[in-house]
């Protein structure tokens, strides 16, 4: 049967390709968690962009199949040429954020890429990337402190910005603070262990939580569900998820 889900690294560094076929059997839809990333999206005829998340997001058309590019934390906004903090928690067409005509000129070679829509997507992305500044370093070097557990004070520090400077670059970057993008990638780190059936006592010390209480409560309050709900629709999933972020719930 063929996967409902699949993905793969993308030419474009750092991003990844996805796509996402119709409707699942039993009809389920699962939400879209925070996982500090934005995504160029494609379904039926349309294109639209994902915002960064604080919350997990339940799709609509839930019948329908989706492709899409999702960018790395930081690199969206240069490529699309807006700010991230003005496309949080939002999906929005591409056309409000771009002229419409050229908007409607890249849905037309999208759908009408010979190897479907997901490799238009990429091609797509490609050439924005080649238009547009290369990925700012200093931000990935954020993103990459905050998601080895870092706190925001040392970040700032080695990254040689004030607190009060890398929360203005953080917001443009990523949607929102480094606290914020700290505390959703701390999410993804404990839910790929919870994935992979590591006790929760283990999941909770490993990825930086007080206690397994604390664990708990910031799955509730950024997934929708509670930790033993989590891990009972992850272990009885029969088909494939994200391997990386933009998991679903």
């Amino acid at each position: 049967m063929t996967p409902r889900y699949r993905e793969r690294p993308s030419r474009l560094d750092g991003a990844v390709v996805w796509e996402l076929a119709g409707a699942r059997p039993d009809g389920a839809v699962h939400p879209v968690l925070p996982d500090g990333c934005m995504d160029l999206l494609w379904t039926e005829g349309r294109l639209l962009v994902a915002g960064p998340d604080t919350r997990a997001h339940v799709p609509g058309g839930a019948g329908a199949a989706w492709a899409g590019v999702r960018f790395a934390p930081g690199d969206a906004p240069a490529l699309l040429g807006v700010p991230a903090h003005e496309l949080r928690d939002r999906r929005v067409d591409l056309a409000d954020l771009w002229p419409a005509a050229r908007a409607r000129r890249l849905a037309a070679r999208v759908a009408a890429a010979p190897a479907g829509p997901a490799a238009g997507l990429e091609e797509a992305a490609l050439r924005a990337a080649a238009a547009a500044p290369r990925p700012d370093p200093l931000l990935r070097a954020v993103a990459a402190r905050l998601d080895a557990g870092w706190s925001v004070a040392a970040t700032a520090d080695a990254v040689g910005l004030g607190v009060r400077q890398l929360h203005r670059r953080s917001l443009d970057a990523f949607g929102y603070g480094p606290k914020t993008l700290a505390r959703v990638l701390r999410l993804q780190r404990a839910l790929a262990l919870v994935r992979a059936g590591t006790p929760y006592a283990a999941v909770a010390a490993a990825a930086g939580y007080t206690d397994q209480a604390h664990l708990a409560r910031d799955v509730r309050a950024l997934t929708g569900r509670t930790l033993t709900a989590y891990a009972a629709a992850s272990a009885n999933r029969s088909t494939p998820r994200p391997s990386g972020s933009r998991t679903t719930a």
